[in-house]
């Protein structure tokens, strides 16, 4: 194996191909990088032409706590209350509800959006159409529908098809009654169309493109919409905002409008009253005549009075904690209007806790359902809140009970003083205190109820627009840069994945490379791809690069042949079409041309291609010499055009091919070919195939193995290294036939990263067989870089 070892690199060596291997293996599919960068940028060019664009708008809204001065009922509260302070998360929720949306849905009045149709897309014209659709009559109010509209001129339209309406005039249809109407005298497009959508609908398809953010550490949310049109965006963020600001107006208003209720209703049962009083006090007197009783008892009349007004002050607390019970006891869900003026703090905080508590439940109801857990915690405080409250007022009447109970013994003491006094005066006089008392504490809810109006009046929402929504005319979708960015990595992707396809499947032998991983077999040398007609492609002053490659191989053989006199090669190769007949003609052509008496065998006894090949008319050959009709010396045959080239031709084809080469006259012919011959090249029939290259190989000093690219599997090259690795074929040598210089490569290469160029001026040039499409897109299928229908190729 010595003269192997100088020709020969380490399987280590070939375990890795370099960047310039690399490079110039893949740089063959530039063109269908460029071909997919160049569609997929197209396509994105198509895509940012005609697809639907989005328009953001943004609005800012400051959100501020709600908190008292920390007096002693601010820390009540507080110590009963884990929180008095707006939830933003809450408010959020709140935001982005469909009752809010619906309310700014209204206020914008967009259940008819307007669109101006193209060839290919629609354009959203919300604020720009020149007309607008006045709703007379819906057949169906919770239904969407859409108005095809066709303006053949600007005074007249159709709709759906419908025949010709003139502008302004109202039409029906399945949907309802309608009428158009011109709204600024601007050219209407040939073809629109009207889309209505519900309330409840449209606010849920605005809701889809709503983003409520807050920023991080304040009481600021930032509210962003993404429409088809710009203008559109921005008047639901403005509308949306406003209406907040108007919702939480009304809900801090529901205590107050409560209280104004309850007033109203005790103010008309009072009224009743002075007037039911009224009138028995002016029949008490025109039936009994009384005048001026005051004056006969003015002494006992003053204590019983003081005793009387102290009496009729406990007794409006009593009423008043009396009607607060039963409003508690009857109204569980709703807001207490107030303590009514009972003088008690802790009454008052407990009142505020309560209704701090119902509100914070409504407002939980609107963005969940009523057996959350929340909500249970919810109804769990007002019903603590609630007992507490019943038991504060149960002292209090209590209290007050006790000092009614005083202060009428006090008045009885008097009232015994005076018992000599008319029964009719004393009876007037408990009608006239009947009458104040009522009349003060008529006048005490009126003061009231005009307090609360006031407050009414004067209430402001916690809610302030920091910055109100503008349009922006640039579309945020789809993103220009982005979509040109995706086109281009997937017009390089989708390449890849096919190469890399292309390199899953691919099975053949298509470099030197492939070779050295899979065997360490000496490889000998490559052969370019022949265009010529003819077989024979090394001749006398031939300058050609493919007649060097054979010139080359020449020059290896002599490191594997060194102890060699007159050497014996075998060719073969794995299976049939692998050039080896071609390759065996050429080396016995370059060995000829080298004064080396050379005769080429034609052993392919069963398909032999040499002689015709060679374009020799058939004659007599081995099968005759083994059956014993022709002497050894009558099979040469001389290559015309050589001095020193023959062939040994196979002769009819035998019908035992195999049986016939194990024939002990061969012994003889070889003895007689090395004798008479400097160099005999031996054409066999494939080894993967046969067996009749094993049973020659006794003859061979070395074999040459031909691997064709692009043609033999490279499951063959195992049975190549198992060949080499057993020893069953001499001196195994390879040779990569047929090598094609693919598109990216301008040159044939050799050993590794050196190669022949044409136009360099060593070699005589080519003929060009191939097309610029060929020469670039050979690798899609084409063989040998001409297309399928050439059948003159050499290999």
């Amino acid at each position: 194996m010595e003269e192997q070892v100088v020709i020969k690199k380490t399987k280590a060596d070939h375990s890795a191909l370099n960047v310039k291997d690399l490079f110039f293996k893949y740089v063959r599919f530039l063109p269908l990088y460029i071909i997919c960068v160049a569609l997929a940028l197209v396509g994105a060019y198509i895509y940012l032409r005609y697809s639907t664009e989005f328009y953001r708008a943004s609005g800012q809204l400051l959100i501020r706590d709600e908190k008292t001065s920390p007096n002693l009922s601010d820390r009540l509260e507080e110590a009963m209350m884990s929180d008095s302070r707006k939830n933003i998360q809450t408010e959020i929720e709140v935001l982005q509800s469909r009752p809010l949306m619906e309310r700014a849905v209204q206020a914008t009045n967009v259940n008819f959006l307007y669109y101006s149709k193209g060839k290919i897309k629609e354009l959203n014209i919300y604020k720009t159409s020149p007309f607008q659709i006045k709703v007379l009559g819906l057949t169906d109010s919770s239904r969407s529908f859409t108005l095809n509209l066709s303006f053949p001129n600007q005074q007249q339209f159709s709709v759906n098809g419908s025949p010709l309406i003139t502008i302004g005039q109202p039409f029906e249809n399945g949907f309802g009654s309608f009428q158009l109407i011109r709204t600024t005298k601007a050219a209407i497009a040939t073809e629109c169309k009207a889309v209505f959508n519900p309330t409840t609908s449209q606010a849920s398809a605005l809701l889809g493109g709503l983003v409520v953010v807050p920023k991080q550490n304040s009481g600021i949310l930032t509210l962003s919409l993404e429409t088809t049109n710009p203008h559109l965006s921005a008047d639901i963020v403005n509308a949306l905002m406003l209406e907040y600001q108007e919702l939480t107006i009304e809900q801090k208003n529901a205590s107050t409008r409560k209280s104004i209720e309850f007033i109203d209703a005790n103010l008309k049962e009072k009224a009743k009253e002075l007037d039911s009083i009224t009138q028995t006090l002016v029949a008490y007197q025109k039936a009994n005549n009384i005048i001026d009783p005051q004056a006969q008892a003015t002494n006992y009349f003053a204590r019983i009075e003081d005793a009387h007004q102290q009496e009729q002050q406990q007794r409006i607390q009593y009423n008043n904690a009396v009607q607060l019970q039963d409003y508690m006891q009857s109204n569980k869900d709703g807001i207490v209007p107030s303590s009514l003026g009972i003088a008690d703090e802790t009454l008052g905080a407990l009142i505020a806790s309560y209704n701090k508590s119902q509100l914070d439940k409504k407002d939980l109801l609107e963005n969940a359902q009523p057996g959350h857990i929340i909500v249970q915690q919810k109804e769990e405080e007002i019903g603590l809140l609630r007992n507490k409250i019943l038991e504060n007022v149960k002292n209090i009447k209590s209290a007050y009970g006790k000092a009614m109970g005083t202060l009428n013994s006090s008045a009885g003491e008097a009232i015994s003083q005076i018992k000599t006094l008319p029964t009719k005066t004393q009876e007037l006089l408990n009608i006239q205190n009947q009458l104040a008392s009522k009349l003060k504490l008529y006048n005490e809810l009126l003061a009231k109820r005009d307090l609360s109006a006031v407050t009414l009046a004067s209430t402001i929402s916690n809610t302030e627009i920091m910055q109100p929504a503008v349009p922006e005319v640039t579309p945020v979708k789809p993103n220009r840069r982005s979509t040109q960015i995706l086109a281009f990595f997937i017009g390089l992707l989708f390449p890849t994945i096919i190469i890399v396809i292309l390199e899953l499947l691919n099975d053949k032998v298509n470099s030197r490379h492939d070779i050295e991983r899979l065997t360490d077999a000496t490889i000998l040398g490559e052969v370019g791809h022949s265009f010529d007609d003819q077989t024979l492609v090394v001749t006398s002053g031939n300058r050609r690069v493919i007649a060097e490659q054979f010139r080359i191989l020449r020059s290896n053989l002599q490191y594997i042949l060194t102890k060699a006199q007159r050497p014996v090669i075998m060719v073969t190769s794995s299976f049939s079409g692998e050039g080896k007949s071609f390759i065996s003609t050429n080396i016995g052509a370059v060995m000829a041309l080298a004064n080396k008496k050379t005769i080429v065998l034609e052993f392919d006894i069963r398909k032999p291609k040499i002689v015709s090949g060679l374009g020799m008319s058939k004659q007599a050959g081995l099968t005759n010499y083994i059956l014993g009709k022709i002497d050894a010396p009558q099979l040469p045959v001389r290559v015309e055009g050589f001095d020193n080239l023959f062939i040994l031709p196979c002769g009819p084809i035998p019908p035992n091919p195999g049986e016939l080469l194990l024939d002990s006259k061969l012994d003889e012919l070889f003895a007689y070919l090395r004798e008479n011959f400097d160099v005999v090249i031996m054409d066999t029939a494939p080894v993967g195939m046969v067996s009749d290259a094993l049973t020659l190989s006794k003859y061979a000093d070395c074999t040459l193995y031909i691997v064709r690219q692009g043609h033999t599997f490279k499951k063959q090259i195992g049975v190549v290294d198992e060949h080499y690795q057993e020893g069953k074929l001499p001196k195994i040598s390879i040779v990569l036939n047929d090598v094609k210089a693919q598109a990216g490569y301008g040159t044939y290469g050799y050993g590794r990263n050196y190669g022949y160029g044409y136009g360099s001026g060593y070699f005589d040039d080519e003929p060009d067989q191939q097309t610029n499409f060929q020469k670039w897109f050979g690798w899609l299928g084409t063989k040998n870089g001409k297309t399928k229908t050439s059948k003159k190729k050499k290999v």
